[in-house]
């Protein structure tokens, strides 16, 4: 327990100074909310994939997808690296980081604005993203929990207060840079915790082949494969399709978040986007491929799970399966999913305040703002958003609960398609982007009370690929955008490059 505790305050203390340091750093709203557009690889790497991979992950995800799918979960991890970072990277990276300085925008609802020259789209965009985003912030502190509860027998409000404080102290103190280098710190203990998870968990079960051939014994009990055995270790596991569904959504769902599109904004220049792109997949591979290959094994650790009203507990899996560790593995558990779920957290609230602050109330309600004024406006709003997610998180609705299932479906759905095609579509149409916005958040809160698909999870694969079709379509069968205003735009991709005679290519 001394242990545990001690590496505890060493993380909060290390975690707070950061915030404390970078505060002396933040002198207009571009340093607050983008770090000055100066913030290298590295941190934008690690930035990014702590952001992706919460509580919600290692501890939701990881239980609940492992015991359904078996060791082919790991597909989801890397259809996580491969689509969700690498393709993303590679893709929206550096057109994200040249257009939105072009167009000056800090913001995802911003950049709708700019680029389809509608403050209309600006402000429903901000709406979607603040309503879709606290219940999002909300549900990262049940994972947080339950490893709490586990570790040191600590009740859960305590839990979620403690961490939402020292959150909300080091981003309202630094704003992104603070978060960017604690994400950094974060990510290396995640990176060292789940190596040292996987071998320890293995190992206790006599191996990587005992626990494998412990794990194909156990007869399916998915419809689809119901009595085989073999299923859980098999290659696409007992339900293909499901599994299918669940790599769209946790993969291609990162291209159409606020929250991670917004990391391409602040990176310092173009070559860091080469670098980041290495960084960051490997991170995914790591971390996400880590957390999914250890929950393929969460059938084996049965008796440790818990049911309520006959029902299994997805959460109790993860948390029941890490019991089992040594008290300094434990310790360092906590540490990792802390790290996960903080640098999460500030990453969701970060981008909340600023969206509602830059496009709603600048320019909306108060018409003139002072720079000083947008950054303790945003501040407060920081502050508020902690207090609304600790009190959801508290005591959580029914309706919420609800919510936290369709947020990423909800945001991508609406989000993805028109931002994609923006970069790179001189002939995407307003019309275009209303339709996806109506058809992204209309099919993911719809499957809530008519049930079309089987889950949300589904629905949020749906909604994306809905959007992806519609948005070329649409823009096909609507009038033009203005073909001036669009060539001005895209005038930032055109960049003169003079080379030497010796390398230049000649016919």
């Amino acid at each position: 327990m001394a242990v545990k505790i001690l590496l505890l305050i060493v993380f909060f203390g290390v975690m707070i100074g950061v915030g404390l340091s970078a505060r002396k750093h933040t002198k207009s709203v571009n340093d607050f909310v983008l770090g000055g557009r100066n913030v290298g690889p590295w941190l934008t790497a690690f930035a990014f994939g702590t952001s992706y991979f919460s509580s919600v992950v290692f501890v939701g995800y990881a239980g609940q997808f492992g015991w359904k799918f078996g060791l082919a979960s790991t597909w989801i991890g890397l259809g996580n690296a491969f689509i969700g970072s690498l393709l993303a990277w590679v893709i929206l990276g550096r057109r994200t980081r040249v257009m939105t300085q072009h167009l000056d925008t800090k913001t995802m609802p911003e950049y709708f604005e700019k680029r389809f020259n509608s403050k209309a789209l600006k402000l429903v965009a901000s709406a979607i993203v603040f309503v879709f985003l606290i219940p999002y912030t909300a549900s990262i502190y049940n994972g947080l929990s339950k490893l709490f509860g586990m570790a040191f027998d600590i009740d859960y409000k305590i839990c979620v207060i403690v961490m939402a404080l020292l959150t909300g102290i080091y981003v309202i103190a630094g704003g992104y840079m603070a978060t960017a280098i604690n994400d950094f710190v974060q990510g290396i203990v995640m990176l060292i915790g789940i190596a040292a998870v996987i071998l320890s968990v293995l190992k206790g079960q006599g191996g990587f082949y005992a626990a494998v051939k412990e794990l194909a014994a156990i007869p399916s009990d998915v419809p689809v494969t119901e009595g085989q055995l073999g299923a859980f270790t098999s290659f696409f596991g007992p339900d293909p399709i499901s599994l299918l569904s669940v790599i769209i959504l946790t993969s291609l769902g990162t291209w159409g978040l606020p929250q991670m599109v917004h990391k391409f904004y602040a990176i310092k220049d173009e070559e860091s986007i080469k670098t980041g792109t290495i960084i960051s997949t490997i991170f995914a591979i790591v971390v996400a491929g880590g957390s999914y290959f250890l929950g393929g094994f969460s059938r084996l650790f049965a008796d440790k799970a818990v049911y309520a009203d006959g029902k299994l507990q997805f959460d109790s899996l993860i948390p029941g399966m890490l019991s089992t560790l040594p008290d300094i593995l434990i310790g360092i558990v906590v540490i990792l999913v802390l790290s996960a779920s903080m640098s999460t957290l500030s990453s969701l609230v970060m981008t909340s305040s600023s969206t509602l602050t830059l496009d709603f109330i600048k320019g909306t309600i108060v018409k003139d703002m002072t720079e000083k004024k947008q950054i303790f406006i945003m501040r407060i709003l920081i502050a508020v958003f902690i207090v609304v997610s600790v009190v959801l998180a508290l005591n959580p609705p029914t309706f919420i609960a609800q919510l936290m299932g369709i947020s990423w479906g909800a945001l991508a759905g609406a989000f993805l398609a028109p931002f994609l095609y923006g970069l790179y579509g001189r002939w995407v149409t307003n019309l275009s982007v209303w339709v996806s916005f109506i058809v992204g958040v209309g099919i993911t809160v719809s499957n809530m009370y008519i049930g079309f698909f089987s889950n949300s999870i589904v629905a949020g694969a749906v909604a994306m690929i809905a959007g992806l079709i519609l948005v070329p379509v649409v823009s096909l069968l609507t009038p033009k955008p203005d073909k001036k205003i669009v060539d001005d735009i895209f005038t930032c991709y055109d960049k003169k490059v003079v080379v030497s005679k010796k390398t230049s290519l000649e016919e």
